[in-house]
């Protein structure tokens, strides 16, 4: 196994563990008092939903230029990369209009308890999903550009293990927080 892929490996595992982490404390403070915070209501899944298919979609996006890639067909895997980033950004905006909505509401990190788990959990998911978009629009320009021949493939799989990473985490975030809001 390529040496760079197993580090990616073990950032993404140690990363996990700081993840658990953040969800436990967020399970555990949301809920202080037996019952979920009363700001928890603010929460709009509906529209956190289609920002979550928009990422989501992103792991098939980056698997079919990873797939592209290996077949040597250079344009239409650039196509696909890019697909991914405009899907990567879109739930970026997404993430921050629910943010401004919040703060209208006066949902804040230091309103209360819930305000400061909700904002740190997925603030932290969202500062991973921006640097896994540099990363992409990185590699993407240096595709591009034709220079990058010796390490295109390690650098394409370990950016591609740490997208799915960044999907994933959002999958278990979004179940906890906004499902777990209204179920």
């Amino acid at each position: 196994m390529n040496k760079n892929k197993i580090m990616m490996l073990f950032f993404v595992a140690s990363e996990a563990f700081f993840f658990l982490a953040l969800i436990i404390s967020y399970v555990y403070y949301s809920h202080a008092g037996g019952t979920l915070s009363s700001s928890a209501k603010f929460l709009d899944y509906k529209k956190t939903s289609l920002f979550t298919f928009f990422l989501i979609s992103s792991s098939f996006t980056v698997e079919m230029a990873w797939a592209k890639f290996m077949k040597g067909k250079r344009k239409t895997m650039l196509m696909w990369l890019a697909t991914t980033i405009i899907l990567g950004i879109i739930f970026i905006v997404g993430q921050g209009m629910e943010y401004a909505r919040l703060m209208s509401l006066k949902v804040t990190i230091s309103r209360n308890v819930f305000g400061s788990a909700f904002f740190t959990l997925t603030g932290f998911h969202g500062i991973h999903v921006i640097l896994g978009l540099i990363a992409l629009s990185v590699l993407f320009g240096l595709l591009y550009s034709g220079k990058f021949r010796s390490l295109e493939t390690p650098a394409m799989e370990s950016i591609k293990i740490y997208w799915h990473f960044v999907d994933a985490v959002w999958l278990v975030v979004f179940s906890v927080v906004y499902l777990g809001a209204v179920l």
